[in-house]
C-alpha cells in the first residue's frame, strides 16, 4: 500500500479505536458518576442503554446516507457531532443532560462506524489489500475496548469527566487528520443521483430504536414484561411495513435483495451471536471481579487487558490464516475457542486464583483475533461498491443488537438464578448459571458459521487464497 493509502486506513482505524475507548471508559466510570451525579439505578442504566438505543436504532440508516450522501462528508459531519456531545457529557451536571449526550453520541458513531468501513472497503482492492486493512481495522477497535477498561479506570481515579473530555482531544486530532489524508472523491459517490427513500428511513429507524429498546428492557424482569412484549410486537410490525414499503420504492433505503446472500446472512449472524457472547461474558467476569471478589475497576480492567492480544494478532497472524484456510474455517475456529474459553470459566469458585483465570482471557483474545476482522471481510466481500455502506451497516447492526442481546441475556438469567438470596455461594451460583448464556450463543454461532462449509467438496475444499464470500457464491 502507497504512503497515502496507510495515512486513510490509520485515520479510521483512530475512528474506530475512539469509538471503541469511549465505550469502555465509561463502562468503568459509572459507580463514579453515580456518584457524584446522585443517579438511581435506573438512571444509571439509561447512561449506558441510551448510547445503545442511537447506535441500534440508526445504524441502517447511517450506512445507507453513506452510499447516497457521501462517505467522507458523513464521516466528517458526525465525527464532529461526536465531539461537540462527548464534551456535554463531560460538562453534565444532572442525569439526564448526560443520558441525552450519551443518546447523541451513539447516532453519531451510527453514522460514522458504516461510512468509515465502507471507506476502507472502496479505497482498497478486493482481495490481500482490502483483507490486511480490515484486519488491522479490526484489531485497532479491539485494542481500544481493552485498552479503555484501563485508560477509564486511571481517568476515574483523576475525574469521571476526563472519560468524556479525553476522547473529544482525540477525535478533534482525528478530525484534522481526516480532513487532509481522506479523498475527496468519497463525498460525491456516482449512486447519490437517486432519490432518497424517506418512507423507508422513517420506519427502518423506528422499528431499530423500539426493537433495542425491548432488547435493553429484557435485562430488568422486575419492570415488567407487558412493555417489553408491546415494544417487540410493535417493532416487528415497523419491520413489515418497511419491507413492504422497500419492495414498490424506485429507491429503496436497503435493496432487499442483499439478504438472499447466504455469506452475508451468515456472517451477520455469526456477528450477532459473536457479540452477544463476548460482552455477556465481559459484563459477567467485571461484576465477579469486582463485586465477589472486592477487586478495584482498576483491577478488573487490568485482567481483561490480556484479551487484547488480539490488537497484534488481527493485522500478524490472522491474515496468513485466511490466505491459508479461507475466511469460513478461521471464523469457525474462533467461535470454538471462544466456546471453549467461557467454558473453561463455568467452574469458578470464590477463591479462584488470577492464574486460574488466565487461560479463559488468552484464548479470548485469540478467538477475537480469528473472528472480528474476518467476519467483517466476509459481510462485505462481493458486494457492490454502491452498497458497502448499507453492508457496513448491517453489520455494524448485528454487532450492536448482538451486544444488547448478550447483556440482556446474562443479566436476566443472573437475576432470577440469584433469587432473593443475599450469600456469596447464592451470588456464585447466579453468575455460573448466566455463564452457559455465552457458552451457548458462541457455539450456535459456529454452528451457523459450519453450515457455510456444507456443499465445499470435502476436507480439502477452501484451502485457497480465495475469499470464501465469493467462494460460496458460484
Amino acid at each position: 500500500m502507497s504512503g497515502r493509502a496507510w495515512g486513510v486506513l490509520l485515520v479510521l482505524c483512530g475512528a474506530i479505536f475512539l469509538e471503541g475507548i469511549d465505550v469502555a471508559m465509561l463502562n468503568v466510570a459509572l459507580p463514579s458518576i453515580r456518584s457524584d451525579l446522585d443517579l438511581s439505578t435506573g438512571a444509571l442504566s439509561w447512561v449506558m442503554s441510551s448510547y445503545v438505543l442511537g447506535y441500534g436504532g440508526f445504524m441502517l440508516l447511517g450506512g445507507r446516507a453513506a452510499d447516497l450522501l457521501g462517505r467522507r462528508r458523513m464521516f466528517l459531519l458526525w465525527l464532529g457531532v461526536f465531539i461537540v456531545f462527548s464534551g456535554l457529557g463531560g460538562f453534565a451536571t444532572e442525569g439526564w443532560i448526560l443520558v441525552v449526550a450519551r443518546f447523541v453520541t451513539g447516532v453519531a458513531a451510527a453514522f460514522m462506524a458504516p461510512a468509515g468501513l465502507s471507506i476502507i472497503t472502496t479505497n482498497f482492492a478486493e482481495g490481500p489489500q482490502r483483507n490486511k486493512a480490515l484486519l488491522v481495522y479490526a484489531g485497532t477497535a479491539a485494542a481500544g475496548f481493552s485498552l479503555g477498561l484501563v485508560v477509564g479506570g486511571l481517568l476515574s481515579e483523576i475525574s469521571w469527566r476526563w472519560v468524556f473530555f479525553a476522547p473529544v482531544i482525540m477525535a478533534s486530532a482525528i478530525l484534522v487528520a481526516a480532513l487532509l489524508l481522506i479523498p475527496r472523491g468519497d463525498d460525491s459517490p456516482p449512486q447519490a443521483r437517486g432519490g432518497f427513500d424517506l418512507a423507508g428511513a422513517i420506519t427502518v429507524t423506528g422499528a431499530m430504536m423500539v426493537l433495542v429498546f425491548a432488547v435493553v428492557r429484557l435485562e430488568d424482569p422486575a419492570a415488567g414484561w407487558v412493555w417489553t412484549a408491546g415494544a417487540l410486537a410493535v417493532g416487528i410490525v415497523l419491520l413489515a411495513v418497511f419491507a413492504a414499503i422497500e419492495r414498490r420504492s424506485a429507491s429503496p433505503l436497503v435493496r432487499l435483495g442483499i439478504l438472499r446472500s447466504g455469506p452475508l446472512v451468515r456472517a451477520n449472524l455469526g456477528a450477532l451471536l459473536f457479540a452477544g457472547s463476548f460482552f455477556g461474558f465481559q459484563f459477567l467476569v467485571v461484576l465477579y471481579l469486582q463485586e465477589l471478589r472486592g477487586w478495584s475497576s482498576l483491577q478488573a480492567a487490568l485482567a481483561l487487558l490480556v484479551v487484547g492480544i488480539d490488537a497484534i494478532l488481527a493485522p500478524t497472524l490472522t491474515p496468513r490464516l485466511v490466505n491459508r484456510f479461507g475466511n469460513v474455517r478461521v471464523i469457525l475456529g474462533g467461535l470454538c475457542l471462544a466456546a471453549v474459553a467461557y467454558a473453561l470459566f463455568l467452574p469458578i469458585g470464590l477463591d479462584w486464583t488470577y492464574a486460574a483465570m488466565f487461560p479463559t482471557m488468552i484464548i479470548l483474545g485469540l478467538a477475537f483475533s480469528l473472528t472480528y476482522g474476518p467476519l467483517t471481510i466476509a459481510a462485505t466481500d462481493g458486494v457492490a461498491e454502491e452498497e458497502q455502506g448499507l453492508a457496513g451497516g448491517l453489520l455494524y447492526t448485528s454487532f450492536q443488537f448482538g451486544a444488547a442481546l448478550g447483556l440482556s441475556a446474562v443479566t436476566a438469567v443472573n437475576v432470577a438464578a440469584t433469587g432473593a438470596g443475599g450469600s456469596l455461594l447464592t451470588e456464585l451460583d447466579g453468575f455460573r448459571t448466566a455463564l452457559v448464556i455465552p457458552v451457548a450463543m458462541a457455539v450456535v454461532g459456529a454452528a451457523v458459521i459450519a453450515f457455510g462449509l456444507r456443499g465445499r467438496g470435502g476436507a480439502g475444499a477452501g484451502l485457497h487464497r480465495e475469499t470464501p464470500v465469493a467462494a460460496e457464491s458460484r
